[in-house]
């Protein structure tokens, strides 16, 4: 019987070198992407900078993100800053494209580097006991962990329903060395590829995902999490091989709690043997000490 983890954990990504959450205050955080530092909003960051009036510009940045009262929003930019750039994770040689988007976004979350560590050393260990690992990461974005599991030695299958973002992934995968590693990139509604996958008669050793709260698939299908997630593992444990290895949900949303996911875990895995965890994934502050919580995640491990 699987049961949940009776406390949720909160894990930090704190090995990081070539990005760092310098600080955080007044719903704006300051960050070192590589060379550059850039300002963003944050809605979970509502508690007071010290030692600055209220609303305070931080001194030294590059690029500064606007957000626009009607939604959206804009960079600014002290210097000419170049289209993008390269960070590595030292600790998993891997190497992501940075690319301040429209969106505020930059192409990468490095909180889930607690994940990529995580799920890491679990493939490996796979591979030095002579088992091949089959990875299926659902919502891929610009497939940070989709080359974080081929780094580790798995053939891994990237669906996300944007093809800039699995171009992104290609790039990505290049960059740490993995141009001919072993991964199928596709674009695709998730929903609709799990069914296609069941049919074609495919399994896989261990599933990621990081479903959006809301989100359109390729041809403008609706996706909306509380309605449709469940559907969605239902297909995913159907296309689990019978000896499965993990299976990782990561959330963005602050409508869902990891209790939730525990228990979503616990449903799904029932009659397979395994441990669950669930808690936060954050990033500490290096001024202060403080941790940033950046999402949830649940895990499944056999």
């Amino acid at each position: 019987m699987t049961a949940p983890a009776h406390r949720p954990a909160l894990i930090v990504a704190d090995r990081w070198r070539d990005y760092a959450l310098l600080d955080a205050g007044d719903g704006m955080k300051q960050e070192r992407w590589g060379e550059f530092t850039l300002v963003r909003p944050d809605p979970q960051i509502i508690w007071p900078r010290h030692g600055v009036e209220k609303n305070a510009r931080w001194e030294k940045w590059d690029g500064f993100y606007h957000r626009a009262e009607t939604g959206g929003g804009k960079w600014e930019y002290r210097r000419p800053l170049p289209d993008s750039w390269k960070i590595s994770y030292d600790s998993l040689g891997l190497t992501f494209k940075i690319h301040p988007t429209s969106f505020k976004h930059t192409g990468l979350f490095p909180e889930q580097a607690v994940n990529w560590e995580w799920f890491s050393a679990k493939i490996s260990a796979a591979k030095k006991a002579g088992r091949e690992v089959n990875v299926l990461n659902l919502f891929g974005y610009t497939g940070a962990a989709t080359v974080a599991a081929a780094k580790a030695g798995a053939s891994v299958c990237h669906v996300d329903a944007a093809e800039g973002m699995v171009k992104w992934c290609r790039e990505n995968a290049a960059l740490s060395g993995l141009a001919e590693a072993p991964i199928r990139y596709i674009v695709d509604d998730c929903l609709k590829f799990a069914r296609r996958e069941l049919k074609r008669g495919r399994s896989y050793d261990a599933i990621i995902m990081d479903p959006p709260t809301y989100g359109r698939g390729s041809t403008g299908e609706m996706w909306k999490l509380e309605d449709h997630l469940w559907e969605l593992l239902n297909e995913c444990r159907a296309l689990l091989s019978d000896t499965p290895l993990f299976f990782l949900i990561n959330a963005y949303t602050a409508r869902l709690s990891p209790t939730v996911v525990a228990n979503l875990l616990a449903e799904l895995m029932t009659g397979r043997p395994g441990t669950i965890t669930a808690g936060e994934v954050g990033l500490p502050i290096q001024r202060d000490g403080k941790v940033l919580p950046c999402g949830i995640y649940g895990r499944w491990e056999a």
